[in-house]
């Protein structure tokens, strides 16, 4: 049986500020995000939200046998960069690191892999962060990205525990949605070359080349609004709940008017929803943990409460969760 036991959160010194008179900026909801230095990677900024995490004297690092690290902006190919990390942080020898490639459904991913090491009897303490500068993949002329993505890391605990505080899992994949969500160019698949880097205008308008990051904003609405209610649902059967079993929920933190729109669909309260973006944008594997940690200090959040998360996005990927919170 597992539990959450800390989260903490990290943000880049560099805090960028969106046109507050455009429409689009309030229609997102996101006034304002931070940008990591050229010089400053997604493994930077989740060794400093880990520092923070271990600076509160929750655990010890010898005490943590498992580092996951999710990211989709590694410092190298090769090696694993939770290698790299357990390093930084000086981690036992004995502590086994491992990186999840996956976006803006990746912190319950790897929630669902820290449980299960835990209870299957390899660990007793996980260390789960999660990291992404996607600031170094958008082209500032590309609206539909630029206003959106800040840079982030979350550091959480997940421990051994009497009670079993995190639940059920529902996950779900559609890869034919792959090119919705896509960096077309630096891998293997189509390496980097003087075509590669020659801006364009596609069919909508937008102004990128191919090392850029491309969202199809349409689609990507038209997809969670499909499947995240279709997963939350799924998630209430197994669990044998209904949504009045939840004091709160958390979902990926896409943007202002795309969580609206789920809340409505969903007949969610608007006092039991979080909304946590305005400052820092989406912040991909990294929302659902800051919002989490946002709405247990602003007291939202309390001991005891079952909450309900949803992550969705690039892949195309999506998963739902329930989890109780224990802040003992």
């Amino acid at each position: 049986m597992a539990k959450i036991s800390a989260i903490e959160y990290y943000f880049p010194e560099n805090r960028v500020y969106n046109d507050q008179e455009n429409k689009l900026t309030k229609k997102i909801g996101i006034f304002s995000k931070y940008k990591a230095r050229k010089d400053e990677t997604a493994l930077d900024l989740a060794v400093k939200a880990a520092e923070k995490l271990f600076e509160k004297g929750v655990c010890k690092k010898e005490e943590i046998d498992f580092l996951l690290f999710c990211t989709q902006a590694p410092d190298y190919i090769l090696p694993t960069s939770a290698c790299i990390i357990q390093n930084k942080l000086k981690m036992s020898n004995n502590c086994g690191a491992l990186d999840i490639n996956l976006g803006c459904s990746g912190f319950i991913y790897g929630l669902s892999l820290a449980k299960g090491l835990i209870k299957s009897n390899q660990a007793k303490s996980v260390l789960l962060l999660t990291a992404d500068t996607y600031s170094k993949f958008v082209n500032e002329k590309d609206l539909s990205t630029s206003l959106l993505f800040g840079d982030a890391a979350a550091a959480t605990l997940i421990t051994k525990s009497n009670e079993d505080y995190i639940g059920k899992f529902v996950f779900g994949t559609d890869g034919s949605g792959a090119n919705n969500l896509i960096i077309k160019a630096g891998a293997a698949r189509e390496p980097i070359n003087s075509d590669t880097v020659m801006e364009f205008e596609d069919e909508r308008g937008i102004i990128r080349n191919k090392k850029d990051l491309y969202m199809n904003g349409p689609e990507v609405f038209k997809f969670a609004m499909r499947e995240v209610p279709k997963s939350i649902k799924t998630l209430l059967e197994i669990e044998n709940r209904t949504l009045d079993d939840y004091d709160y929920f958390v979902f990926h933190q896409a943007n202002q008017y795309m969580l609206n729109a789920l809340r409505r669909r969903l007949e969610i309260d608007e006092n039991k929803f979080s909304i946590q973006l305005n400052d820092c944008g989406n912040t991909v594997s990294s929302t659902i943990p800051i919002a989490l940690k946002r709405e247990i200090e602003k007291g939202n959040i309390k001991d005891n409460d079952n909450v309900l998360l949803a992550g969705f996005g690039v892949g195309l990927s999506w998963a739902s969760c329930s989890i109780k919170i224990n802040l003992n």
